[in-house]
């Protein structure tokens, strides 16, 4: 065998060791957010970390045979796969399994699957399959294709009230940024949330504006600060920019100007009639407009507690008196972080978010030496999605995020999500092992 086709030679032993680094460290994190005194053994099936071991062996076979998987299969298996997982989703909503409020399960037996977790991976690899097929990304058909890509398994994955699940299919948006769409789409991205931000938080404020008789809400006042600007804006331009450059300005001004207040309406109705009432008050809780402390805002509150009591060092392994007696309730699925912040303290959060940041960044640099454009795309939707993954959760436990179910790669405790970024993971390793053989 020569060294072209060697997998074994030629996969990438950073990006492995890392996984191999953060896989057994979440499961050390599991085992102490759901520590029993009656049950210590670490593989006690009726236990949590139990549980994770079996999924830990199941997704180390899985990544090995994946490694026997040839590129050119998983290409041609990329849109059955996003078909399959597609009906599943159709499925959940008719037959599925409601937990926690969001009914995203299937129950199989004894065994219990969230296809949306599945869908991160097969959507991944269809987007990749229709970019990589493509010879500019400039078209409108092409950027609305791969839109519908996206949109189709979120608008499924909403029918199951699973909002937190749906959000991180954003992460795709850093994909076609990078594959040519234009930097105006991530500006106007940005203007949309602050608008949406500034709209909440003016929502419930009345203003009195002088010469006026009655106050205004704080979400018309919004748009009066807007419609200002605009006016200060065409200002400028009718005197200080060259004439065939104005109408050019002034069509954005006007966008702007309609834009922003048929957005804030609209906003304000979608806010109060189509989000229910749990996730109105996680959002209203972290942008301080809510205080809620024993309710909705308890876990989040408790978690940024129990992290700070970590310290530098933090209390030491198996010693976070939070964790020992769950305070924090989700401590082994979405507020393990909150385990490593008490346990490890800010040396061993850092630690972890280190780590992350340098699969990321492995990702990246494995998808920027590649000879197929597929490959390199690929790479891009795997380092998009952890990067989302960790900020949202990381955000959520620290109260920088709305709590909205995101499970923190390798560590929160969960089959579907720990083999679904397993596989994630494990195709980019393949395909990056065929990288001296690939063409395009």
């Amino acid at each position: 065998m020569n060294k072209r086709e060697n997998i074994v030679a030629n996969m990438d032993r950073p990006m492995v060791v890392i996984y191999l680094l953060l896989l057994f460290m979440g499961w050390a994190n599991i085992y102490s957010a759901a520590y029993s005194a009656d049950h210590p053994n670490l593989f006690d099936t009726s236990m949590e970390y139990g549980n994770q071991s079996v999924w830990i062996v199941i997704c180390l076979v899985m990544g090995s045979a994946l490694m026997m998987v040839r590129g050119d299969f998983i290409k041609d298996m990329a849109i059955p796969a996003y078909a399959f997982v597609l009906l599943l989703l159709v499925l959940v909503p008719l037959i599925g399994t409601e937990i926690g409020g969001n009914k995203n399960w299937l129950q199989i037996g004894p065994v219990r699957i969230q296809p949306s977790e599945f869908a991160k991976f097969t959507t991944a690899l269809v987007l990749t399959h229709y970019l990589s097929g493509l010879k500019s990304f400039s078209g409108l058909r092409s950027r609305l294709t791969a839109t519908l890509i996206i949109v189709a398994p979120v608008g499924l994955i909403l029918l199951g009230k699973d909002v937190g699940t749906a959000l991180t299919f954003g992460a795709f948006i850093l994909v076609l940024y990078r594959e040519g769409l234009s930097g105006n789409i991530l500006l106007l991205a940005i203007g949309v949330l602050i608008l949406a931000i500034l709209s909440l938080i003016l929502r419930e404020t009345m203003f009195h504006i002088p010469f006026v008789d009655k106050p205004v809400t704080g979400q018309y006042f919004l748009i009066g600060l807007i419609g200002l600007a605009c006016l200060l804006a065409f200002y400028v331009v009718s005197r200080f920019v060259l004439k065939r450059l104005r109408r050019r300005l002034y069509g954005f001004i006007a966008f702007t100007l309609i834009g922003s207040a048929v957005f804030i309406s609209g906003f304000d109705f979608v806010f109060q009639n189509l989000l229910s009432e749990r996730h109105r008050t996680r959002i209203n809780v972290t942008l301080g407009l809510l205080d809620d402390p024993q309710g909705l805002g308890y876990n989040a509150a408790q978690s940024k507690t129990a992290i700070g009591s970590g310290g530098l060092i933090g209390k030491g392994y198996l010693q976070g008196t939070f964790t020992k007696y769950k305070y924090v309730p989700e401590q082994q699925t979405d507020f393990i972080f909150c385990t490593v912040g008490e346990e490890w303290g800010f040396l061993g959060t850092t630690l972890i978010v280190a780590l992350f940041g340098a699969l990321i960044l492995r990702c990246i640099q494995v998808g920027e030496r590649q000879r197929s454009r597929f490959t390199r795309i690929y790479a891009y939707c795997v380092a998009s999605i952890f990067f989302l993954h960790l900020m949202i959760n990381v955000g959520m436990a620290i109260g920088l995020a709305p709590v909205i179910g995101i499970p923190l790669p390798f560590f929160s405790y969960g089959g579907s999500s720990l083999i679904s970024f397993t596989i994630l993971l494990g195709i980019l390793v393949r395909m990056d092992a065929e990288r001296l053989s690939q063409l395009r």
